[in-house]
């Protein structure tokens, strides 16, 4: 398996963690997954960005300005649902990948900080 095959649901959960906040459109995404490292061309995101919203992840419209046009998309009630099931995954990878180089307790401390903080209705 290739780092593309490997990363692809990272990827995925990127655009779905950001289309959850905010609109989002390719070129954006492109620079924003740049600062965390993937270097993705739009024949690999726009597929990417294609297949959640035929899923049903995300839901894209036109904004146009003049005689240009960007397609946005935002993360539908679907891909939030499916981002806050991923993010219970991913805890449980990011334990398993780093509990011998964490101190004892330091990531169980730090979940229920922002379980409670959530609670309390805090932004983070």
């Amino acid at each position: 398996m290739g780092e593309k095959e490997l990363y692809g649901g990272l990827v995925r959960l990127h655009v779905l963690h950001h289309a959850s906040h905010e609109p989002v459109f390719g070129q954006g995404l492109m620079d924003e997954l740049a600062h965390h490292g993937y270097r993705l061309s739009p024949g690999t995101l726009y597929p990417i960005l294609h297949g959640l919203e035929k899923s049903g992840q995300l839901k894209s419209t036109v904004e146009k300005a003049g005689k240009t046009s960007r397609r946005t998309y935002v993360a539908t009630a679907a891909g939030r649902k499916a981002l806050r099931a991923a993010k219970v995954r991913v805890r449980e990878l990011f334990r398993e990948l780093f509990e011998e180089e964490l101190p004892h307790g330091l990531l169980e401390g730090a979940m229920r900080d922002r379980r409670t903080t959530r609670e309390k209705g805090e932004k983070l």
